[in-house]
């Protein structure tokens, strides 16, 4: 069997153990070993095996991934979620959809200091999801705006996705965080005008509720200084050029550990708690960086990444049209895996060829990440909308994909706007550093 054609089997035995259940990282290092063995033999597979796991996870800008764990377990002790909610829906909460947009809002400001698409829908959901159940919301329309909202904690900085692609890559990380802000924001901004356009068409979806006074609002703003305050120190410091993203991650960390515990969020059993889902997910991703170090091994002795670039070379086609097949097997592919999974597996097969196409890798790294938030709530599997349904037992699953089709709409036309106009991605990080 020629090599190339042997990373090509070697790519679909992973897709098929990931889809039957098998842990991503154990699927990618144990097809990744095999594969070199078969390749090398004993000798080589032994020095791969003793040498990679160590080598995978060593390098000191993997620090950052504990860090931004810690700072986004702590958040959620902080009680951080409900002043959000509270103050956006102060202010918009009246309107026909208010609590929907409310919900957006408070998922894109609270993955901003948390960094998990999962823990957002779970923190801000359990908020967000009985509000609008108490004002009537029809729930294909409480539940998909949770699940998706929850994906801009994914995009928005600090994300731990962006920390990792930047780490396969050898991208700058503040420069991939300060490059998603902009894509965030207009995530953001998208989501709450599907939310407008359907109870516009479905009014009954999503009545107003009693309009705040002024005073109100000033009290909520008063309680979300916090929240500011994180952010700008954390991502301004980036931007600033302050400190590292391992530094700002530092930093984070410690902000929301002194935020959480001036709450009364944190005591003995709740700091054990965190320390130990801290470890927990980090542990998690960095066997899944194992994984793909000992896959990625292989595949690059097989030279499938090369015979891609000469196959796009020689079929004439366009970048563009090349970037539009990634991206359509990636809509695919998110079907099927989280978006963790998908960019450890494909980032470093598609990394060469993207090289060659001189595609900016800052920009691809934010088309990815994009791509694999509308992977989180893309049935059949997408995770977020499992997380939801998680938190409404007695929900139906039909009810909530019935709901999610706007957004997915809305993550298309964003995707859209992101390849046709790049500097949308790539106008911050080419003014400030």
């Amino acid at each position: 069997m020629d090599s190339p054609v042997l990373g090509l089997v070697g790519f679909a035995a992973a897709l098929l153990l990931i889809a039957i259940g098998a842990p991503v990282g154990i699927a990618m290092g144990m097809v990744g070993a095999l594969g070199y063995f078969y390749l090398n033999g004993w000798i080589g597979t032994a020095y791969v095996l003793g040498s990679g796991p160590f080598d995978a996870i060593f390098p000191y800008s993997f620090s950052v991934i504990p860090l931004f764990v810690m700072m986004g377990v702590f958040a959620s002790h902080a009680g951080l979620s409900r002043a959000l909610f509270n103050v956006i829906n102060a202010f918009i909460g009246h309107r026909r959809g208010g609590l929907a947009i409310t919900t957006v809002g408070a998922c894109a400001f609270f993955g901003a200091i948390c960094g998990s698409s999962l823990a957002t829908v779970a923190t801000i959901g359990r908020v967000a999801l009985p509000e609008m159940d108490r004002h009537g919301y029809a729930q294909s329309l409480s539940t998909a705006t949770v699940a998706a909202g929850g994906t801009l904690g994914v995009l928005i900085p600090p994300s731990v996705l962006l920390v990792v692609y930047g780490l396969l890559t050898q991208s700058s990380i503040g420069q991939l965080f300060i490059g998603a802000l902009i894509p965030g924001i207009l995530g953001a901004l998208l989501y709450a005008g599907a939310i407008m356009i359907t109870v516009r068409l479905r009014p009954d979806t999503g009545p107003g509720t009693k309009k705040s006074t002024w005073a109100q609002r000033l009290a909520h703003l008063r309680d979300v200084w916090q929240v500011v305050l994180l952010f700008s120190i954390v991502i301004g410091g980036i931007y600033l050029g302050w400190f590292s993203p391992t530094e700002a991650a530092a930093v984070g960390a410690v902000g929301a550990f002194l935020l959480a515990w001036a709450a009364g969020g944190l005591n003995r059993r709740t700091l054990l708690l965190s320390v130990f889902e801290s470890a927990g997910l980090t542990g998690m991703i960095f066997f899944i960086l194992i994984g793909a170090a000992l896959f990625n091994f292989f595949l690059e002795n097989t030279g499938l990444p090369q015979l891609l670039i000469e196959q796009i070379r020689a079929s004439g086609l366009g970048p563009m049209q090349v970037m539009f097949l990634i991206l359509l097997f990636y809509i695919v592919l998110g079907c099927f895996m989280d978006s963790m999974s998908m960019v450890l597996l494909t980032v470093p097969l598609l990394t060469p060829v993207v090289i060659d196409l001189d595609f900016n890798l800052i920009w691809f790294g934010i088309i990815v990440v994009t791509v694999a938030e509308i992977g989180l709530i893309t049935p059949p599997i997408g995770m977020n909308l499992f997380v939801v349904k998680a938190s409404a037992k007695d929900l139906p699953m039909s009810t909530v994909v019935r709901g999610i089709f706007p957004f997915i709409l809305a993550d298309v036309l964003r995707l859209a706007l992101l390849v046709a106009f790049p500097m949308l991605v790539l106008w911050l990080p080419t003014t400030t550093m």
